[in-house]
């Protein structure tokens, strides 16, 4: 599966998403987090996901803006936050992430968190603000399949992403079938377990035998299983070796030890407990 850097996917309604980006989860507001998506862009990154509780949307909109790079070669999401649920709450939070942002619109505005009793006024705020053509495409994020029943029940405009936490400690696999049946395309976040499976004897061989790391053997996985990934750094050097996994492909016999090293494995919090 011959793929680079630029490689995007169809999504649901028609737009084109990078399937590799970068995540800014945790990184700081100011010069950290203008560096790190500077630094993405140089290496060929086209897709950044922020979101209003990073704290960090003013800096990646600094960024882009500063790159140089036409704002349609660029794919930027950000997301609407549990306190702003609720139908005008919502709209006034897009409106706010657009402005902090400051771009012309953005591309993917996901519902954060499925907060409880609120996610339908939520998702249709997202669907007037998908109707206003200042948001290209909306999703949503942490939504195990009971929410995803839920939405289906109520939804006029089907999300085009669910972004969830993903790897293979975490390969949950129904949850990707549902997806798939309904052509919503699956996001991983926090790939890379935030650093504390990278050292698994499992993986080790794996990396060595294709002479990388066991980070770029976690990204392509997500790669060789048509999801869409989003590592996260700040260190330039890592950015730039996230980015360095279009040039092997894993084989059969390594992605299957892969898709059975799954043990619930979560590094974030748990959306299954959420009703």
């Amino acid at each position: 599966m011959k793929r680079d850097i630029n490689y995007k996917m169809k999504m649901n309604n028609g737009v084109e998403i990078p399937q590799f980006g970068l995540g800014v989860y945790l990184t700081k507001s100011g010069s950290e987090c203008v560096n790190a998506v500077t630094w993405a862009l140089e290496a060929g990154y086209r897709h950044i996901d922020t979101a209003r509780i990073y704290g960090n949307e003013k800096e990646v909109g600094e960024a882009v803006r500063n790159s140089g790079i036409k704002r349609n070669e660029l794919f930027i999401t950000t997301k609407l936050w549990n306190d702003d649920h609720g139908y005008e709450s919502a709209l006034k939070a897009f409106d706010k992430s657009l402005k902090t942002l400051n771009v012309d619109y953005i591309d993917l505005y996901l519902i954060h968190w499925p907060v409880k009793d609120k996610r339908k006024d939520s998702w249709k705020a997202l669907e007037k603000i998908y109707e206003s053509g200042y948001c290209k495409s909306i999703g949503v994020s942490n939504y195990m399949i009971k929410h995803l029943e839920e939405l289906f029940s109520y939804a006029n405009v089907i999300p085009v992403i669910n972004q969830v936490e993903f790897s293979p400690y975490n390969y949950q696999k129904d949850l990707l079938d549902v997806c798939n049946k309904n052509k919503i395309i699956l996001e991983a976040y926090s790939p890379l377990t935030r650093m504390q499976k990278l050292n698994d004897p499992k993986v080790l061989p794996i990396a060595k035998k294709y002479k990388k790391t066991v980070a770029q053997v976690l990204i392509r996985w997500a790669i060789d299983n048509d999801l869409v990934v989003i590592p996260k750094s700040a260190h330039k050097e890592r950015i730039i070796e996230n980015a360095n996994v279009f040039d092997f492909e894993l084989d059969e016999s390594d992605m299957k030890i892969l898709n059975n090293l799954d043990e619930g494995f979560r590094c974030s919090w748990d959306p299954t407990k959420i009703d």
